[in-house]
């Protein structure tokens, strides 16, 4: 085809006469030599299309958006797969004051003492405010091991312990602090996280089984605090 043209079409006998007069009025359509009409490049209003099984030619007005053909949609080589995320909550009743519990659990290198999953935390020395996490237990037939590294946020004295990770094993949570008496507090524990692709089979099972977890760990804190608390001197 020559440089130029957009198409071309050698027309039928029948529908050659109805052609030529239109030729004639339009000079984007210009017959060549050999009988061959082509449509110029130059203006992208007409173009033609041969209706199958018939020896004719139909000419169309549009605009250049509907001449254009439209790319094909092809998928995604790469899907990202949204990983399923799960909320925990327990909450406890402690025969310590608000303030006690709040120190007892600010000490997050005694964690692993009571909580039955944790294994290790250790604070970063130049960055007070960060610490390495492992976590090895058996879950639901499952020896697993994860670890992260995770940030506390601001916290609010005495009344609200809350963190995030920053890498590893994504998850976030809070424990709340709640006066009950002058001696005893409520504490209310919040753990959210990413399911694990190791626990997605079991992930409709893995909520309560943490949750089970969780009490058994702040129950065992509820110990570890009044002993604590035992040990300050009273007024």
């Amino acid at each position: 085809m020559a440089a130029g043209a957009a198409c071309c079409y050698r027309p039928a006998a029948a529908g050659r006469a109805s052609l030529d007069a239109f030729a004639t009025s339009s000079p984007s359509l210009r017959p060549s030599s050999s009988g061959v009409f082509f449509i110029s490049s130059s203006s992208s209003r007409w173009w033609m299309r041969r209706r199958r099984g018939e020896g004719k030619v139909r000419i169309s007005s549009g605009s250049s958006s509907r001449a254009r053909a439209k790319p094909m949609s092809r998928p995604a080589l790469f899907s990202p797969v949204a990983m399923e995320w799960q909320e925990c909550s327990t909450e406890i009743e402690v025969d310590v004051p608000c303030s006690v519990a709040y120190q007892c659990y600010s000490e997050r290198e005694t964690i692993p003492q009571w909580m039955p999953f944790i294994s290790s935390v250790k604070i970063l020395e130049d960055k007070p405010d960060q610490s390495r996490w492992t976590l090895k237990y058996e879950i639901l037939g499952r020896d697993v091991e994860f670890s992260w590294l995770a940030r506390n946020m601001t916290p609010t004295k005495n009344q609200k312990i809350h963190w995030r990770s920053l890498e590893g094993l994504q998850n976030r949570g809070a424990v709340r602090f709640f006066p009950k008496s002058s001696s005893s507090c409520r504490v209310q524990l919040t753990v959210a996280y990413e399911v694990p692709e190791i626990l997605a089979p079991v992930a409709s099972a893995l909520k309560p089984f943490l949750e089970g977890l969780l009490m058994q760990g702040l129950e065992r804190f509820a110990t570890f605090a009044k002993e604590r608390y035992s040990k300050i001197p009273q007024p």
